[in-house]
């Protein structure tokens, strides 16, 4: 891949996990979000994302260690599909489904591409 698409997609994807991490840690709606999943230990499993994401997501936009970042952003996006969007496809349908998972999707597509192509 060539260098600057691979800088702005890594510039992308930090963005996304940053903010989606800070934005756990301080808006109380995800301690209830996650206590509604059934997660063990809620509070420590919404803590541990969030600090999870935020790490990674500077490692990955500072384009540091990223085959080590990418692999548990790419667990934390499957199961957040999983708990929270296949729900949806059975209940609401495929087109529910597919917009309420579109940056769920793009965020793997892009996590995986970053893995397998950056040295």
């Amino acid at each position: 891949m060539h260098g600057q698409l691979i800088r702005w997609i890594c510039y992308a994807i930090g963005y996304v996990f940053i903010t989606s991490g800070v934005i756990k840690l301080i808006v109380p709606y995800f301690k209830g979000l996650f206590a509604g999943l059934g997660l063990p230990y809620p509070e420590l499993t919404l803590f541990l994302v969030a600090v999870i994401e935020i790490a990674c997501g500077m490692l990955i936009a500072g384009r540091m260690y990223i085959r080590f970042a990418t692999p548990p952003l790419i667990l934390i996006m499957a199961v957040a599909i999983v708990l929270t969007k296949i729900p949806i496809l059975t209940h609401s349908g495929f087109l529910s489904f597919a917009f309420e998972a579109r940056l769920d999707i793009v965020m793997l597509i892009l996590l995986f591409l970053i893995w397998k192509h950056v040295v």
